[in-house]
């Protein structure tokens, strides 16, 4: 099992293939297994890095480590880089993921050579972010009344990525989700809910982004069709277009094979392979 300790904190990490690097950046429950498939597929043409975020799955809780931040997220992605001897790289996140490598190229645009960031969960941006809210609220408290944060993580990853992608998990994987529920809920979501990076900042970023979001996601109709929103607000306030993908929310799990497709020609614009 690899690790690196960075940032004051232990992190697993998996690395495969050779060429240009590419970071995937998990967001909630932080596991590199997620990655899995669309990790290998790409391995072909880039050097392909996935980590457990900090105090989740295989990366231990740091001791006393009972709040974490959006800058915190991030510096540890970017220190990863640093001490792989890979920076810069390419950096894809998703969900809270994007949010994190939205901070990346904000803080740390030494470490990035070009960006990918998807449907962010800037609740804050949507049409009805008071509904939206209230919502997601109202699914964790019921889910912590039913069985505590593992019941509350399956609601949740239910919710955002499906009931056939929960059911389809790999038992470890799976198992890894619902114990990483304490973090998420508890330690990283209250820092999360309040970043909003300003549209000003956004504009002066010099690092090639691009923002990208669902087919399915695009429906109004959609339970998760402000994570569309917000992706269209970030891609506007950075000055880029928005890059609609097949699936929705977790197209590298739904649609592993498209989601190599579409991202290929991207990644590649921006790191060339020689």
């Amino acid at each position: 099992m690899a690790t690196v300790d960075v940032n004051a904190v232990t992190l697993y990490f998996e690395r495969r293939g050779d060429g240009p690097p590419l970071l995937f950046v998990p967001g909630a429950a932080g596991d590199a297994g997620v990655w899995g498939a669309v990790a290998d597929a790409l391995a072909d043409e880039f050097t392909v890095v996935t980590y457990d975020r900090r105090g989740n799955s295989r990366s231990p809780r740091p001791e006393g480590w009972t709040s974490t931040s959006v800058e915190e997220q991030a510096t540890d992605a970017a220190e990863l880089l640093l001490s792989l001897g890979l920076a810069p790289a390419l950096v894809y996140g998703n969900s809270s993921g994007a949010i994190f490598v939205n901070d990346l190229v904000l803080r740390h645009p030494d470490v990035v050579r070009g960006a990918v960031m998807h449907e962010p969960p800037y609740i804050g941006v949507s049409s009805d972010s008071a509904q939206v809210g209230a919502g997601i609220q109202a699914m964790v408290e019921q889910g912590l009344a039913m069985g505590g944060p593992p019941a509350a993580m399956e609601l949740f990853f239910r919710f955002v990525c499906g009931n056939q992608v929960f059911d389809a998990l790999d038992p470890q994987l799976r198992s890894r989700v619902l114990a990483d529920g304490e973090v998420f809920f508890t330690v990283e979501l209250p820092g999360q809910a309040e970043y909003l990076p300003g549209g000003g900042e956004l504009a002066q970023v010099a690092v090639p982004c691009v923002v990208t979001a669902g087919v399915d996601s695009r429906d109004p109709a959609s339970p998760v069709h402000y994570h569309f929103e917000a992706s269209s607000w970030l891609a506007d306030k950075l000055g880029t277009s928005l890059v609609e993908v097949p699936g929705a929310h977790v197209p590298h799990l739904t649609h592993p094979q498209e989601f190599v497709e579409a991202m290929r020609p991207i990644l590649e614009r921006m790191s060339p392979i020689t």
